[in-house]
């Protein structure tokens, strides 16, 4: 594991953020939040990532990686993983301030039967089940929905559509979540934040609409949907591709051979230069291409 230069994190008790900060036994920058520890993980080329845990008493110092087990996504560095530490306590701080209620509900939802509940105000409650959840509105409260948003039922799943209900009741949601919802609805709903916000969203603020232009710009080119490391051709990439990327029986497929040090995938995927890399029809290591390879 790379460790971390200790002497670019300022250790600290709790400040008036609620967040502790400090360094792990084996170097990593940590923090306290609450009930909560979290830690900046060190990755793969230069990267790192957010990993937290629930109810670890013991000091900072005393940590290690081990002690961390779930893991929240890429942080570009230590000044990031501060201003998000901070930005938890506040929302720590806020929700705490929220008159949310758990409560047990007998009700099928469209993921299966509640588990638990949680209410947020009269006619918004929050369900969880075995392996998902959501957010179920009352017709009333359904009604204050846009409608570029609103579902017949009024169920709202967890991983996107939740922000849906943070947007039409902000006051209901911590300003973390609100900043969470926005960009969840921006990258999900382009449209529909474009309308009820009246501006258009510029390229880099929605993933949605940067993916359908880079669908539009590159819809005659072949775009890899599958690679592996070749095994007949040493430092080669072996890759299938089809026009626009498409998927299907139907669609046409072809093999690129690319230097395996140049194959880094793009955000929407990665472009074949056929100016650079030829077809190929020799031995192939995908197993669905043996057959049909000569």
């Amino acid at each position: 594991m790379t460790m971390l230069p200790s002497q670019s994190f300022e250790v600290s008790a709790p400040d008036a953020s609620g967040a502790e900060f400090g360094r792990s036994a084996d170097g990593m920058a940590v923090a306290r939040v609450g009930d909560h520890v979290f830690a900046l993980v060190p990755a793969r080329d230069g990267r790192y990532f957010l990993a937290s845990a629930w109810r670890v008493s013991r000091p900072l110092s005393e940590l290690k990686r081990d002690d961390f087990y779930s893991h929240h996504g890429s942080v570009e560095g230590e000044a990031a993983f501060r201003n998000r530490m901070i930005e938890q306590a506040g929302h720590s701080r806020e929700l705490r301030l929220l008159s949310r209620q758990t409560v047990r509900v007998t009700c099928s939802t469209p993921w299966g039967p509640s588990q638990g509940a949680t209410v947020y105000a009269d006619g918004i409650v929050c369900h969880t089940t075995a392996g998902h959840g959501g957010f179920r509105l009352s017709d009333a409260r359904n009604a204050k929905v846009h409608p570029m948003l609103r579902t017949d039922g009024g169920w709202y799943e967890e991983d996107a559509a939740w922000a849906i209900v943070a947007l039409t009741y902000p006051d209901l949601f911590t300003t973390y979540e609100r900043k969470c919802a926005d960009k969840t609805i921006r990258d999900s709903w382009p449209d529909a934040w474009e309308t009820i916000f009246g501006r258009s969203l510029a390229p880099g603020e929605s993933y949605e609409k940067d993916a359908q232009a880079f669908a539009r710009e590159h819809l005659g080119d072949w775009i890899v949907i599958a690679a592996l490391r070749s095994d007949h051709h040493p430092g080669m990439t072996e890759v299938i591709a089809t026009i626009g990327g498409t998927r299907g029986e139907r669609v046409e497929e072809r093999r690129f051979l690319v230097p395996s040090d140049e194959y880094v995938v793009g955000r929407f995927g990665f472009i074949i230069d056929e100016t650079r890399h030829a077809i190929y029809e020799g031995s192939s290591s995908f197993a669905a291409w043996r057959g049909r390879a000569a």
